[in-house]
């Protein structure tokens, strides 16, 4: 099959099962998405388990515990595609130092650190047990409504490997707003805890990406991905604002 050929099999929602079956730029795509979830993935379960000590009880260390574990697992399913493409696996858990993180004030946007795919939002530092969950609260959903996007992708093993970690990673961001309903019932002071939303709100936000992206047409092209960045960004502060609310906070 050409690369036009592959291109018109794959808009007309074609499926492909193997990096052999599929051309030179759409195996670059589907590797450049493996590897923004892998090295998301692995910063954020690095960060994270910075803060199981900070958890107030045994339940809640061992829930952030779980959640580490659990997402280090999922960055190896999608390493073992990624080795299935010929990318140097074996040393890509020691490629970047995963728990390192930018000053608080730093703001990065949707501009990436060249040589990182993370997503900007595990380049900040958690500070404190309440400040972690809010974070968990609020990237956790996001997380579920990006990754839902790739349930239906034109790479089939990819699709598959995400179906299956999804309902875990849902699990962790029910886990997330668990955790921050607990610690405001105990008399956490909701201006901290607002003060957390409103640093992190923003930051959770430009995981979505720019609005009107050319990269987006990219992906579309190769049925990677179906709705655009301001679609799946308003689905998650449609999500997001009312659970806000509810526990006496609010979106800034």
């Amino acid at each position: 099959m050409t690369a036009i050929d592959d291109l018109a099999y794959l808009a007309a929602g074609g499926k492909l099962s193997a990096p052999e079956n599929a051309a030179p730029r759409y195996r670059g795509e589907v590797m450049r998405v493996m590897a923004v979830l892998i090295d998301s993935l692995m910063a954020g379960a690095a960060g994270f388990a910075d803060c199981i000590n900070l958890a107030p009880g045994l339940k809640e260390r061992i829930a952030a515990a779980r959640i580490v574990l659990e997402k280090f697992g999922h960055a190896g399913k999608i390493l073992a595609l990624m080795d299935q493409f010929g990318a140097n696996t074996a040393q890509y858990v020691s490629a970047h130092p995963w728990a390192a993180r930018r000053a608080r004030s730093v703001n990065f946007g949707t501009r990436r650190i060249e040589g990182d795919m993370r997503l900007n939002v595990f380049h900040y530092p958690i500070q404190g047990w309440v400040d972690a969950v809010v974070m968990n609260v609020l990237m956790g959903r996001a997380t579920v409504i990006q990754l839902g996007e790739l349930t239906t992708c034109s790479y089939d093993p990819l699709a598959a490997v995400i179906a299956e970690i999804l309902p875990v990673e849902a699990r962790h961001a029910e886990l997330g707003l668990e955790g921050l309903q607990a610690a405001l019932a105990a008399g956490h002071d909701p201006t901290d805890a607002q003060a957390s939303l409103n640093y992190w709100y923003p930051r959770v936000a430009d995981t979505f990406g720019r609005a009107k992206s050319e990269h987006f047409e990219t992906y579309r092209r190769y049925g990677l991905r179906e709705h655009p960045n301001e679609v799946l960004l308003q689905r998650w502060r449609d999500e997001m604002n009312p659970t806000l609310l509810r526990l006496g906070l609010h979106a800034p």
